[in-house]
């Protein structure tokens, strides 16, 4: 007598939002903790064709804190007519100052251009800021209208000063694989202009493929060539654009050497308004996905995450980029 047929029950289609996060598998040779630099409220929007209202940016950015990142990069300090969309940074800053008393251990770095901006972003009382320069010469001149050298020579006593008033600088270094004009960057190229930001004092350099270019193998020996002219690997960040598709694995290449901070934009948005072939910043939930699948602790809560960036999408007219977010809302938000 034959066994009695099982009727099982079709499988129910999971509730995506019920279902949440991804199975943790912690794998050897990685941090065990990683800190999201977040940068969708300066870089991220700065990008957008449309002006983001004041009260809405405010709004992004206590989300964002409201989800758990600790590190969130408000605006710039750079002249309107070059950047309009953040034109509004001194009105915003102010709406800003309860948000480190609500969230302990919230940072929220501004990027200062020069001594100007850094005068505008010190009488805000800013307690973080940032300046960008570039691994390349054409890059440096397209966007900063002046050479590599000059550039660095412009920064220096905006890092000293920032220094001398207890604020911490952080360095970007752009076009760190690739250069649209230029083409490949030579990574002694990338270094020795990485250095010099350390040695005139910033704290922290953030390596940046601009354009998207960048493989593992490449992240890999840049980072390898850092530590090899003296740097420590926990004094560098990570910063990709997802162009390729290549910024995930980008970024754990990075962990394998030892990166612990990696810059991400909620919801994927941005790009670089000097650089018209780059699609826009890894997403902050699709970095965070990974983390959490590789039990690596961030401190965020990835459903409010998503919550945050279907908001913001909205509030810009279009879906969001990122997949993480179009996976766990099914409709994009």
């Amino acid at each position: 007598m034959s066994a009695p047929e099982q009727h099982l029950a079709p499988p129910r289609e999971p509730d995506t939002l019920e279902l949440g996060l991804p199975a943790p598998v912690r794998a050897p040779g990685l941090p065990a903790e990683v800190r999201i630099h977040e940068v969708g409220p300066r870089d991220g929007l700065q990008n957008e064709s449309a002006l983001v209202p004041v009260e809405v940016k405010a709004e992004f950015i206590g989300r964002l804190a409201a989800a758990g990142l600790r590190t969130v990069e408000a605006t710039s300090f750079v002249h309107p007519k070059w950047v309009p969309q953040l034109a509004d940074a001194e009105d915003l800053v102010p709406k800003l100052a309860g948000l480190p008393a609500e969230y302990p251990g919230l940072r929220l770095p501004v990027l200062v251009p020069n001594e100007r901006g850094l005068d505008r972003a010190l009488a805000h009382h800013v307690t973080d800021v940032a300046v960008f320069a570039s691994a390349t010469e054409t890059f440096a001149r397209r966007n900063l209208n002046r050479s590599a050298d000059e550039a660095m020579a412009m920064f220096q006593p905006v890092v000293q000063r920032a220094t001398a008033a207890g604020v911490p600088a952080r360095g970007y270094l752009s076009m760190c694989f690739g250069d649209p004009w230029e083409g490949p960057v030579p990574p002694a190229q990338v270094i020795g202009f990485g250095v010099r930001l350390l040695e005139m004092g910033c704290t922290e350099l953030s390596l940046g493929d601009t354009i998207g270019v960048a493989t593992p193998g490449q992240v890999t020996a840049l980072l390898d060539g850092f530590v090899r002219a003296g740097v420590p690997v926990e004094r560098l960040a990570v910063h990709f654009h997802d162009t390729y598709g290549q910024a995930l694995s980008n970024t754990l290449a990075a962990l394998r050497s030892g990166i612990t901070v990696v810059d991400a934009s909620a919801g994927g948005l941005g790009g670089c308004p000097y650089a018209k072939s780059a699609t826009g910043n890894l997403a902050t939930e699709d970095l965070v996905w990974m983390l959490h699948g590789l039990g690596i602790r961030t401190g965020v809560d990835l459903r409010a995450l998503v919550g945050t960036s279907a908001w913001m999408a909205r509030k810009l007219g279009r879906p969001s980029p990122s997949r993480a977010v179009q996976a766990l809302l099914g409709d994009q938000g």
